[in-house]
């Protein structure tokens, strides 16, 4: 059996011996307080049996391009842009592969990328992947981004900005207001991840944006499924331009299967439950409890979704508190570098519309 080249073996034992080595493990027995799901609908029957007894073949059978694009995912589209008060939406296979196929397709070697310094992997990833020259800006810091964009006046072609409504590893939100008004230009484009924000935000969990009645002031907004909604893929929101143009050259979009059609009626059937369900409330009610009782403990990063962290600073201490937490029944996740900045390590706890009051005092009480 081949075992592969040396500098793998080498690389990963780099990494247990800094203690980073990463690691698959079940923890379906505990009580949830780290998964994305924050409405619990990967859970509801109701979800599941709305999409079972429908008889949805199981493929796609091709890229939308090719065969895989059907009237379900037509439909679904036209759900997704009117729900979220847009022109056009566009289905892609997952967030990473939404924000890839956007961030790598819609700039030229003329453009200036912007982008906080906490976003997500995938717009790393996508911004990699273009041509366009970017600056990381600092964490919701409006007048580090006004000074950068004063330094970057000759810029000949577009600016895009980009942050995360929510961020996943803080749950702290984007100064989106200040952000529209800097974006008051026909040359300065604002990009918005709401992957943390539908579901939590909103009229019927319909993101951030909408609640602060920004939706039309910003270029394209990226909703994710299988966090609050509890299924799988994602969309990328705005105009029919930007529809148009990313179906014919965003690559994560173009060259891949589409999703199948199951898929597709369970991201409806999530769309319908948003408006339908009352679960919302029951999560805002559990982040309000949270934070009532968390205001007695230090070391907390500010925030009002369902993202909450307390920062310790050393992935070994992170570490010990998540095992604590596992040896008592609760499922919390550490943190650590290189995930997050050498520093910075912490727990993460994700609150639910189904953790009940006695569970989130017997988390709090722990910490």
């Amino acid at each position: 059996m081949v075992k592969g080249p040396l500098h793998l073996l080498q690389m990963l034992e780099e990494r247990k011996r800094k203690g980073l080595f990463r690691s698959l493990k079940n923890y379906q027995h505990l009580i949830d307080f780290s998964s994305n799901d924050y409405l619990g609908f990967a859970k509801k029957e109701l979800l599941q049996s709305g999409i079972s007894n429908k008889g949805f073949q199981s493929g796609s059978t091709g890229s939308r391009l090719i065969s895989g694009h059907t009237a379900i995912v037509e439909d679904l589209e036209n759900k997704i842009a009117e729900f979220h008060s847009a022109e056009a939406a566009l289905v892609f296979n997952s967030g990473y592969d939404a924000n890839l196929g956007l961030l790598s397709s819609i700039t030229s070697k003329h453009d200036l990328v912007l982008y906080d310094e906490l976003i997500h992997a995938s717009i790393h990833d996508g911004i990699r992947l273009s041509l366009a020259k970017s600056y990381k800006i600092k964490h919701n810091d409006i007048e580090h981004l006004k000074r950068m964009l004063e330094r970057n006046t000759d810029v000949a072609g577009n600016i895009y900005i980009v942050v995360e409504s929510v961020y996943s590893m803080d749950g702290d939100c984007a100064p989106l207001l200040e952000l529209t008004k800097v974006c008051d230009n026909k040359k300065i484009f604002l990009i918005v991840d709401e992957a943390h924000a539908i579901g939590v935000f909103g009229k019927n969990g319909r993101g951030l944006c909408n609640e602060l009645g920004i939706e039309s002031s910003v270029f394209a907004r990226v909703y994710t499924f299988g966090k609050a909604m509890g299924c799988h893929g994602a969309a990328v929101v705005g105009s029919q331009l930007l529809k148009d143009y990313l179906i014919n050259y965003a690559r994560s979009f173009i060259y891949t299967t589409a999703l199948p059609p199951h898929s597709i009626a369970t991201i409806a059937a999530a769309y319908d439950l948003l408006v339908s369900t009352n679960t919302i409330s029951k999560l805002k009610e559990n982040i309000e409890w949270f934070n009532d009782l968390a205001r007695e403990k230090d070391g907390f990063i500010e925030s009002k979704s369902a993202i909450h962290c307390r920062v310790y600073g050393d992935n070994n201490k992170v570490n010990e508190i998540e095992n604590k937490f596992e040896a008592a029944g609760l499922f919390v996740k550490g943190i650590k570098s290189p995930t997050v900045k050498a520093g910075s390590e912490r727990i993460r706890i994700c609150l639910h519309a189904f953790n009940t009051k006695e569970e989130i005092k017997r988390l709090i009480d722990l910490l």
